[in-house]
């Protein structure tokens, strides 16, 4: 399989526009023929992301280099994450991100795909980030947080990085802290958690949302 490294992506050409040291005229509209993106593609990605279109340029030319097809599976999204923890298991957290990015539930991140949830957790509000930290937790979509569906989300940030923690975690610890959150943020006391509960909660309690960038994405 082709390598695909996605930190080198991010890093090496996001960073680069986002901090000024890529040149302006490195990329042109002849290179983004070259490399056969359509322009009304481009276009429409600058009106729906908070990148310029020159960044997206710069970015896509990256994705291509690394990422020929186009499309980023499963299974290479996972061996990006494992980079990041190589002494955890990022399986699990690993298919939960791919899967918020994954919009079309198709099996692939397209570019497209990939820079609009790039766009929202580099440059989104803050009501945006929470709006994508919920969608992350609401495993099945179905508009509500589950105690388990936060468990699993717990259980796999955990099993990434949480037991090589000093003092060490375990499951109990995971569970713990999870009925905290839970118990918090389930505002009308129903059993799960609304957008509105999850929205509100996050706003109002300064220490729901410290404890709740346990969630955040290394992305």
């Amino acid at each position: 399989m082709a390598s695909f490294n996605l930190t080198s992506l991010l890093f090496n050409h996001y960073k680069k526009v986002t901090f000024g040291k890529e040149k302006d005229n490195d990329i042109d509209d002849l290179e983004m023929q070259v490399v056969r993106y359509k322009p009304e593609g481009l276009d429409t990605l600058c009106k729906n992301t908070k990148f310029t279109r020159k960044e997206l340029q710069i970015m896509y030319r990256g994705f291509k280099q690394e990422c020929p097809t186009g499309i980023v599976n499963e299974e290479t999204f996972k061996e990006i994450y494992a980079q990041f923890f190589p002494q955890g298991d990022a399986t699990a957290y690993a298919h939960y991100v791919f899967n918020t990015f994954d919009h079309d539930h198709n099996g692939s991140i397209s570019f497209e795909e990939f820079v609009m949830g790039l766009s929202v957790l580099s440059r989104g509000t803050f009501q945006e980030r929470l709006q994508w930290a919920f969608s992350l937790y609401d495993v099945n979509g179905d508009g509500i947080i589950t105690k388990e569906e936060m468990l699993d989300i717990v259980t796999a940030i955990y099993e990434m990085m949480g037991r090589y923690t000093e003092p060490s975690i375990d499951d109990t610890t995971a569970r713990e802290h999870v009925e905290r959150v839970f118990q918090k943020m389930d505002l009308n006391q129903d059993g799960v958690i609304s957008v509105e509960e999850f929205m509100d909660s996050c706003r109002g309690d300064e220490n729901i949302t410290k404890g709740m960038s346990i969630f955040d994405t290394v992305l």
